[in-house]
């Protein structure tokens, strides 16, 4: 849970912009570096929240500090049988599975749409099966890609659904850059 205790004393503190993002793998950069310092991890990571217009923020203290997303708010690594985002929250349940133009793979689950990491592709892949229940091989994949609509899928059972990367952030409600009002 974010703690907003400190906006109470300092309520205009200004907000930043730009500084602060969230990569395709679950890294946070702080002005495009990768940042490895673990307390500084772990301190972004519990005080990472969305606002009310679907904006993903950072709040140290008084001041929130935006993310830019390099895709989904969540990135799930695989842990077992479960998926855990990057900052150690369970995802809970998958209710969809989708899949963009660019074969990368995107959950809907219980904590919100994540971005699995490209890591875990080749363990999802090959629980993904066809109609009939074959393993789904390259060519059922590929077929899926370019918009063949006998191609059926199926991870586990759910279907794997077609969605284009720009639609993304607008079906799930969030702002992938925020920037100032203005």
């Amino acid at each position: 849970m974010v703690d907003l205790s400190a906006i109470a004393k300092w309520p205009n503190v200004p907000a930043c912009y730009g500084w602060l993002s969230l990569d395709r793998r679950g890294d946070w950069r702080l002005q495009d570096e990768r940042i490895t310092h673990g307390g500084l991890i772990q301190f972004i990571n519990r005080q990472y929240g969305c606002d009310e217009s679907g904006c993903w923020f950072l709040q140290n203290g008084p001041q929130r500090v935006f993310v830019s997303l390099g895709y989904t708010p969540w990135v799930w690594r695989r842990v077992g049988d479960a998926f855990v985002s990057h900052n150690g929250q369970p995802a809970g349940v998958a209710h969809a599975a989708y899949v963009d133009e660019e074969g990368n793979v995107l959950l809907a689950t219980e904590l919100g749409i994540g971005l699995l990491d490209d890591r875990d592709l080749p363990r999802f892949l090959g629980e993904c099966r066809t109609g009939t229940g074959d393993l789904a091989d390259d060519d059922d994949l590929l077929a899926l890609l370019v918009g063949d609509d006998s191609a059926a899928i199926h991870w586990h059972a759910l279907p794997l659904q077609r969605i284009a990367a720009v639609d993304v952030p607008k079906r799930f409600n969030f702002e992938p850059h925020p920037q100032p009002a203005g």
